[in-house]
This record gives C-alpha cells, sequence and structure tokens, in this order.
C-alpha cells in the first residue's frame, strides 16, 4: 500500500501496579497502520530521559518512523498512572508536566501531512496551549483529517473541541463521548438523529461510533450502517479501540465499503482483545482466524 499516514499526538508509558506499557493513543494507531503495511509517520514529543528513549526503542521495533518525533530537554516523557483495581471502572492519571504537551511546529512536519493521504490526531493533544497550536497550525491542509475524540475530564473543553470538529473530515467517537457532545449541543437523546444533526453542523464526512463489545456503526450520506462485532475471548481491552481506527483508516484509503471497512475494523480490534497489551503483534492470518470464527 502506497498511501501515506501521519499521526500526531501523545506517546507515553501507561503504568500499571504490575508494570508499565507502551502506549498513547497516537502512538497504537501509527503502530497498528505500521503493522498493516503503511508507510506512517508520528509527530510526537519524549523527554531527554530513559523512558523516552526506551518508548523509540519500542516503536524502533515496529519498523515506525521517528523523524517527527521531537526530544524535550525539560519536560519528562509522559505518564498515565493507571489504577484497574476495579476493570469495570478502571481510572486514569495523565500525568503532567509531559513532553508531548510541547510540540513544536515545524515546515518539516507541514510538508508531510500536507502530502500525506491521511492525518490522524486526537483532542487529548491539544490540552496545552504548545501542541495545541501546532496542531491547529498542521489542520490547515487539505489533505484528509480524522479526529479520534477522547474526552478525559479535566483535559478537555467545548471551546477547543467545537474548533477541532470544524476542521474534521471524519470523526472517530464512543457512545458516551456522543452523549456528551449531543448534551452540550442540545441534540436529540436518539443516536441517529444526533448524528445528523452533529454531522450537518460541522460538515463532517463521515462518523464511526464504537459500542464496545456491540460493535461499531458508521453514519455517512444520512445512511447509518452497523457491525455487531467479533464475540472473542478477552484478554485486556486495552489498545482495542486503536487496532479499531488503524483498521478502519486503512480500509477506507483503500476505498472499500462501509460494510467493509467496519468488518475489518471490528475484527482488528477484537483479536487485540484476544491479547495483551495495546500493541501485540500479528499477521494477516490471525485478522481472517478471528473472521472465520
Amino acid at each position: 500500500m502506497d498511501k501515506k499516514i501521519v499521526s500526531f499526538g501523545e506517546m507515553l508509558w501507561d503504568v500499571f501496579p504490575a508494570g508499565s506499557i507502551a502506549g498513547g493513543a497516537p502512538m497504537n494507531v501509527a503502530l497498528h497502520l505500521r503493522h498493516l503495511g503503511t508507510d506512517v509517520s508520528l509527530i510526537s514529543r519524549v523527554g531527554n530521559d530513559k523512558e523516552g528513549q526506551d518508548l523509540l526503542a519500542f516503536i524502533k521495533d515496529y519498523g515506525l518512523h521517528q523523524k517527527l518525533i521531537q526530544i524535550d530537554q525539560t519536560c519528562p516523557t509522559g505518564k498515565v498512572i493507571v489504577d484497574d483495581g476495579d476493570k469495570e471502572n478502571i481510572r486514569y492519571n495523565i500525568v503532567k508536566p509531559a513532553a508531548w504537551d510541547q510540540i513544536e511546529w515545524s515546515e518539516k512536519m507541514q510538508e508531510q501531512v500536507d502530502l500525506a493521504d491521511a492525518f490522524i490526531f486526537g483532542s487529548l493533544a491539544a490540552r496545552e496551549e504548545t501542541s495545541r497550536n501546532t496542531l491547529l497550525t498542521l489542520l490547515e491542509t487539505q489533505t484528509l483529517k480524522v479526529l479520534d475524540i477522547n474526552l478525559r475530564a479535566p483535559f478537555y473543553s467545548f471551546e477547543v473541541l467545537k474548533k477541532l470538529l470544524s476542521l474534521t473530515d471524519i470523526l472517530k467517537i464512543n457512545e458516551e463521548e456522543l452523549t456528551i457532545l449531543s448534551g452540550f449541543h442540545h441534540f436529540p437523546n436518539e443516536m441517529e438523529p444526533a448524528l445528523d444533526k452533529l454531522t450537518e453542523l460541522y460538515d463532517l464526512n463521515m462518523i464511526c461510533v464504537t459500542l464496545g463489545k456491540d460493535g461499531a456503526l458508521i453514519y455517512s450520506e444520512e445512511e447509518l450502517i452497523k457491525h455487531p462485532g467479533y464475540r472473542v475471548i478477552v484478554q485486556d481491552t486495552v489498545g482495542s479501540g486503536d487496532a479499531f481506527l488503524g483498521a478502519f483508516i486503512y480500509s477506507y484509503l483503500m476505498d472499500k465499503t462501509p460494510e467493509q471497512i467496519l468488518d475489518d475494523a471490528c475484527a482488528l480490534g477484537a483479536l487485540v482483545a484476544t491479547r495483551k497489551g495495546g500493541t501485540p503483534k500479528y499477521d494477516q492470518q490471525d485478522i481472517d482466524k478471528i473472521k472465520a470464527e
């Protein structure tokens, strides 16, 4: 696949009681896209510390480009402290300061975004001024723009979200986040009318809503297409949504139908849920096996 993709945002360590796992949705999505065979670059920033060196070594093992990853001389590499004592209500403490909040714009990264077939970004990376301003500048591009919204209180504001949504072509969102956005905009409680209003207000090409174990749906051109998901024995759900998005974008750029896009995305999301960690290694046969079963 000759498509070029750029992912923007946080790369960090998820610190669990049992140990640390490399994470950050933009990094995870990029790693899955690389695993699927795309030419993908990650725009991020790590600290000049051991944690940063270890993250760079981790992504190098996947063959991911590091040319757009900056080194911060003062801020540490990002961390999220994870409390998974209650598996149904995992709590996250997204530590500040963090190097990924200080991503500085450059002509080189703008050129890479402008040349890409898709630019993927999340709302969490807009929580601090430096990275937010860099992101808003990068979004002044004709490249397809994909927003993976991530509403982690207190790290978002509706004013910033409105700006990001106004620059978005494809939105990926979960049910809870859709409820929050609908409440803010006073949209109907029912999903389809809310999606219609959201599409109209922000001139979106497509919205993808993830439904957890119940699969996902696409809303585009006033049509709702749903996939029930794949039933698997779950090891953990860390990174499943990022795997889903990686496969979603990959299949979208391959000009597949909405039904095929959802099928591919749900299958990879399910596969990752059967393994430990957010970025396990796999091949096409593993994905095909999920579909067959």
